[in-house]
């Protein structure tokens, strides 16, 4: 199958090469880094959105925030300038369910289907093929589309039209966010009580306490690992998109919004480039203490 593959970037690469490893030709746009690793494997290379898109029967998106699906799908030379009849748009990135339901429609009326896809499980599941992907749109086109999404994830889900997948993402990611938090909380409380942090945690997992989040990211803020899987103004975007919402369905997320904060703390001092584990480091400062220490 011929597939377009727009941000090819520290998930999208990955991703985009377990494509080309399974026998499809992927089309990328030039005028934005093409990793080594994609020319190396002999990724096609094309000069805009709009010639990606006039290529290939498939295109799909990984890129950081709304504004830039957007750009890519409609600004100059965009994507949906290349489109024709029958092709598909499946757009991977995390954004607001809200526009993507608007963007589904413009894309709809282009003669062409329109899945949301957005997907959990960071940098090592993009590496790994393991990636959860979360989907919106119609039922036909997603049987459609589901040998490709196999390539890359292994817990894929029609969740419901478009924009349910990114309804669920936002959700996923208050549900990763807190549980971040308590993690950070509990082996910053074991720490500081004189406890081996790391025993503790090796204990926990073997109770009803355990989760993947204490798994990788507890070890994370024992080792002082952050080199980033997802970094924190990624998560910082995921969470304003969950609290914007939550305003215009007139509820309260109180720990989301405390989640946030923190996630602000850290990137006060300037580390929102750092994983999102690191939320554990505004614990630390409250505390005026470190895990481990």
């Amino acid at each position: 199958m011929k597939i377009g593959f727009l941000g090819t970037g520290i998930m999208g690469g990955p991703m985009a090469g377990h494509l080309i490893d399974n026998g499809h030709e992927v089309y990328v746009d030039q005028s934005h880094r093409v990793p080594d690793t994609l020319r190396e494997k002999g990724v096609y290379l094309c000069n805009s959105a709009k010639e990606v898109a006039r290529q290939t029967e498939l295109i799909i998106l990984m890129v950081p925030d709304t504004p830039d699906v957007e750009l890519v799908l409609f600004g100059e030379d965009g994507v949906a300038g290349g489109l024709s009849d029958g092709k598909i748009v499946v757009d991977m990135s995390s954004i607001s369910p809200v526009e993507t339901k608007e963007f589904a429609a413009k894309i709809n009326k282009c003669g062409c289907k329109y899945l949301d896809a957005p997907v959990s499980g960071g940098q090592v599941g993009a590496k790994t093929a393991t990636l959860t992907i979360m989907v919106g749109g119609d039922q036909d086109t997603f049987e459609m589309v589901l040998p490709i999404l196999k390539i890359l994830g292994q817990n894929i889900t029609l969740v419901g039209g478009n924009g349910d997948g990114q309804t669920c993402k936002v959700a996923n990611q208050i549900i990763v966010a807190l549980t971040i938090e308590a993690v950070g909380e509990a082996l910053l409380f074991a720490s500081k009580a004189g406890a081996n942090p790391e025993k503790v945690r090796e204990a926990l997992m073997g109770g009803f306490a355990s989760s993947k989040i204490l798994e990788v990211h507890g070890e994370r803020m024992i080792t002082r690992t952050f080199a980033p899987g997802f970094r924190i103004n990624l998560h910082q975007k995921d969470l304003n998109l969950a609290l914007a919402n939550a305003r215009k369905l007139h509820i309260a997320l109180h720990n989301t919004a405390t989640a946030q904060e923190l996630f602000n703390a850290v990137a006060a001092q300037g580390d929102d480039d750092l994983d999102h584990s690191a939320m554990v480091l505004a614990l630390e400062k409250l505390a005026e203490f470190q895990i481990g220490k």
